[in-house]
């Protein structure tokens, strides 16, 4: 009787380890999930963009005649170099030399005559007023040889500064009005370079700020330093406009031709990184896993700058965190962890 029930306990425990075998799928139970963390550190960052532009000459000039007339002498080399001041057509003026000259005479007799009125008024041979009259015919034909010199000055055109002239559009001869462009005039000994940055860089644009450029179909690096921006944001674009200083002489910088030009902005020098496959998107955030103690803690993030490699973390971390890196569709919250290797950034 005694072994029948010390057989009956024993197959009684054999039925409930296999109940219970049964019950857990037969797995044994498991320990802590390893996986790879990397440590947060403050470092330095910026972000590269590259921004399209265009090289404009510094200064460019249509040249115009103030007024119109018959060109009687043509100073224009096409694609030449001419210095400031250089007269590039003359106008017929003639008809104006004329008119000056006879002012001229007019005011040669006139001053003879407020000389001879002075002499009487000294004597009291005249009144005051008539002296006041002469020395007022004066005054006036002086007042019109200088409103005829300016009219002769007129039809002089002249390089208003150093400059490539392109080409004329006008032949010796022809008579041009005041609304014919002649020729336009550029300054190339240095030229401007123009782009447009997004509204969230533009407080770090400013004068003196240097870029790099590339020209479409050069083979070398351009330096230019920003003279000016835009008093305000595009409101079409969201872009602020930028024009730089170039003062090289290269063979390559054509006003007109196409620019890359390549930005570092957004510089932090306490910037926090992880790697960008520890961000885990959600759809209303993004989250990364930290290691708190032996357990994941499921954090919310804000990141900024990215590159391929790391994300900036603008809000949610601290220096000294330890993130996740790998086994991050199996880990659960509170979930126990082992980190089998852990990195930085240096």
């Amino acid at each position: 009787m005694r072994i029948s029930g010390v057989f009956f306990a024993v197959v009684v425990l054999a039925s409930c380890a296999k109940k219970k075998d049964f019950a857990t799928g037969g797995k044994k139970p498991q320990g802590p999930l390893s996986v790879d963390g990397f440590v947060v550190s403050a470092r330095s960052i910026s972000e590269k963009i590259e921004v399209p532009g265009s090289l404009l000459p510094f200064e460019e000039t249509p040249i115009r005649a103030e007024v119109g007339g018959r060109i009687v002498q043509l100073n224009i080399k096409e694609g030449g170099l001419v210095q400031g001041g250089t007269l590039l057509v003359k106008l017929f003026d003639k008809d104006l030399q004329a008119s000056l000259h006879k002012l001229e005479v007019q005011l040669q007799i006139k001053q003879k005559t407020e000389e001879r009125s002075n002499e009487l008024l000294k004597i009291n041979g005249i009144s005051q007023q008539d002296y006041d009259l002469s020395a007022l015919d004066v005054e006036n034909l002086k007042a019109d040889i200088e409103s005829t010199r300016i009219a002769i000055s007129k039809t002089e055109i002249r390089a208003p500064y150093t400059g490539r002239v392109g080409l004329r559009g006008i032949s010796l001869g022809s008579y041009i009005a005041p609304t014919d462009i002649i020729t336009t005039l550029r300054q190339v000994d240095k030229l401007k370079l123009e782009f447009s940055i997004p509204e969230k860089y533009a407080k770090e644009i400013v004068a003196g700020y240097v870029v790099t450029f590339m020209v479409d179909g050069g083979k070398d690096y351009h330096r230019a330093t920003v003279m000016a921006t835009e008093n305000s944001v595009d409101a079409n674009t969201r872009t602020l406009k930028v024009r730089a200083t170039v003062n090289e002489n290269h063979r390559e910088l054509v006003p007109g031709v196409f620019a890359k030009v390549n930005l570092q902005l957004g510089k932090d020098d306490q910037a926090l990184l992880v790697p960008t496959q520890s961000i885990i998107p959600t759809a209303r955030d993004k989250q990364v896993i930290l290691l708190r103690k032996d357990s994941a803690s499921y954090t919310v993030v804000e990141t900024g700058i990215r590159d391929s490699a790391f994300v900036q973390i603008v809000k949610g971390l601290k220096v000294g965190d330890t993130v996740i890196t790998t086994g991050l569709m199996a880990i659960r919250p509170n979930a126990k962890i082992k980190v089998m290797r852990v990195s930085s950034q240096k």
